[in-house]
């Protein structure tokens, strides 16, 4: 199959740092290609792939301290999408709804998956305009805002079996591994570890929009001797910074769409303490891969008991219903569907 990948330039695919929805599209080309594909992904200059590559940007835009209009640089990556639209058996979007009003206009075979948040309310008469528009959700709770959409399946993330190394045994820290905002509640995960008594290792980037609620809100509590700041870590540091790890802690306050880190942990053999939203009971198994709770008293009396969970079943879980594989199996399926329904209409 001829399949087209377009990824959105902010990070390079795979990312060098944070970059979740990149780093999901990079897992799912790379997949595709080694199963006999012929990919192209359209991305950012400085990304590294087997398929071929067509490059929107020089490089990723959030790093390139000369990009000042990142809007400028998707409408050239649409203008090359589109130059080449007609090749593809099926154009995967993955850059929210910057492309819908041409898809609408083109013939192009096309299906999109929302890697954000939904529960916003601008987004309800942008929707409402483009319920034509064939989407794959990531968690069936990232479906709730917008239940009325043309919603073709779920899809959830996928990684590579051999990205992350399996430990049997337990570290002796608690790991926070994403953003610092007010939505992620590192804020949370510092009090889970004061109260236990285990380190916190925080490996987190401060977006510019945080920078103030990281400076009045965050800073003051890394003083606690408990806590330390890694600062933002790179994908090679990742394995090393999840699998020695006791538990990763997850305390969102949040509609998260998947939560990557989740299943990374679960790769490492690393269970989860996560608070009950978004994707979260879909994503982790109660008493096998991590506990899901609903407060702080909750959530200090599952750390407590993190010596029940089993770090081999997390990564059977992982192996189960989180590879690479599995991921690129069903967006084949829905690919196939497409092109189905597609002739289905031409006879």
């Amino acid at each position: 199959m001829r399949i087209a990948q377009v990824a959105p330039l902010y990070e390079s695919v795979p990312p060098k740092y944070y970059g979740g929805t990149e780093r999901v599209v990079s897992h799912l080309t790379e997949e595709l290609v080694r199963q006999g594909h012929d990919v192209t992904l359209f991305a950012s200059g400085d990304s590294v792939t087997a398929a071929q590559l067509v490059a929107a940007s020089p490089r990723a835009l959030r790093l390139d301290k000369n990009c000042i209009d990142q809007l400028a640089h998707h409408v050239v990556l649409l203008e090359k999408v589109f130059r080449q639209a007609h090749e593809f058996d099926v154009v995967h979007f993955h850059i929210d709804y910057l492309h819908f009003p041409i898809t609408r206009r083109r013939p192009v075979r096309h299906v999109t998956t929302m890697h954000g948040r939904l529960d916003i309310s601008d987004l309800i008469p942008l929707y409402d305009e483009f319920r034509d528009m064939p989407l794959v959700s990531i968690s069936n709770a990232q479906r709730e805002p917008l239940p009325w959409v043309h919603w073709l399946a779920t899809v959830y993330h996928g990684l590579p079996e051999n990205l992350y190394r399996f430990r049997s045994e337990p570290g002796k820290y608690f790991a926070f591994l994403g953003r610092i905002s007010p939505e992620k509640r590192v804020d949370r995960a510092i009090e889970i570890a004061k109260q236990i008594g285990i380190p916190l290792k925080i490996a987190a980037k401060v977006d510019l929009v945080d920078r103030q609620y990281f400076k009045a809100v965050i800073k003051p509590l890394l003083c606690d001797p408990v806590v330390e700041y890694v600062g933002e870590i790179g994908e090679g540091e990742k394995d090393e910074f999840l699998g020695s790890a006791y538990a990763l802690l997850f305390p969102i306050d949040w509609a998260e769409p998947f939560g990557l880190v989740m299943i990374e942990a679960m790769a490492c053999g690393t269970p989860i303490i996560a608070y009950r939203q978004g994707s979260v009971p879909e994503v982790i198994e109660q008493g096998a891969t991590g506990f899901v709770v609903n407060d702080l008293e909750d959530a200090v009396a599952a750390a407590k008991r993190v010596p029940e969970l089993s770090r081999k079943r997390c990564r059977e879980v992982f192996e189960q219903r989180f590879t690479a594989r599995r991921m690129a199996h069903d967006y084949l399926r829905v690919y196939q569907r497409l092109i189905e329904r597609e002739a289905k209409r031409a006879a």
